[in-house]
């Protein structure tokens, strides 16, 4: 198991253990973090579980497929530690991982 660090926009923060091979987004909506909405359940289809990556942790991801830079043109307040937390995959390399959700997902 390794662990997530999710950071709301007040500054609360919720620490969840993960799978290997689970994605952010399914973590998040198996622990009930607020501010995910997932509509898409994770199809990479709607942009509502937009999250911003700790910096500390971008170069540890996985490129960001075209797919998911596309799917970011409809997220509101798109920085570049921008990512859908549907398309990361949670391994080994990334516990810890600290993610802050945006203020929307609308």
């Amino acid at each position: 198991m390794v662990k997530i660090n999710f950071v709301q926009q007040c500054g609360a923060r919720q620490e969840a253990e993960a799978k290997e091979g689970l994605s952010v987004m399914e973590v998040a909506v198996k622990n009930n973090v607020p501010g995910i909405d997932a509509d898409c359940g994770g199809a990479c289809a709607c942009a509502t579980c937009h999250v911003y990556v700790d910096e500390a942790w971008l170069g540890k991801l996985d490129a960001q497929p075209a797919m998911e830079a596309s799917m970011l043109e409809f997220a509101a307040d798109v920085e570049p530690r921008s990512r859908l937390a549907c398309q990361i995959k949670m391994r080994e390399a990334l516990d810890g991982l600290t993610v802050y959700l945006p203020a929307s997902q609308h």
